[in-house]
């Protein structure tokens, strides 16, 4: 499964989100993934590229360790990357990430790419 999960300020556009996944250069997901307090500014997006949005508790995304390190992320979030812990969680157990974060050119939305299984 390769998962594209997704960090990003209050008032993202659909602009924003489609850069950030689109600096990654993949050109195919099995799902998206965002907090939940976040999902309302993704649903938009997913729904007009038809992938399915998984939806991540913020607590799930407390602890989980990630190859970027961000103060911000950590002291908000508990996390170092919200766009590579989501997709973490969401690629499920034994994921890794295979992109860490890309960032928006207005810098409002992160987006990463997680691995697992065939993929992995």
């Amino acid at each position: 499964m390769i998962v594209a999960g997704f960090g990003c300020r209050a008032g993202a556009t659909t602009d924003a989100f489609a850069a950030a996944l689109a600096a990654t250069g993949v050109p195919y997901v099995d799902r998206f993934a965002v907090p939940a307090d976040r999902a309302a500014l993704l649903d938009a997006f997913a729904r007009e590229h038809g992938v399915p949005l998984m939806v991540i508790s913020p607590d799930k995304l407390r602890g989980i360790a990630t190859p970027t390190r961000s103060p911000i992320s950590l002291a908000a979030r508990g996390t170092g990357s919200v766009a590579e812990a989501a997709a973490l969680v969401a690629a499920g157990v034994g994921a890794r990430v295979s992109i860490t974060r890309c960032i928006s050119p207005d810098r409002s939305v992160t987006c990463a790419i997680a691995v697992s299984g065939s993929h992995a």
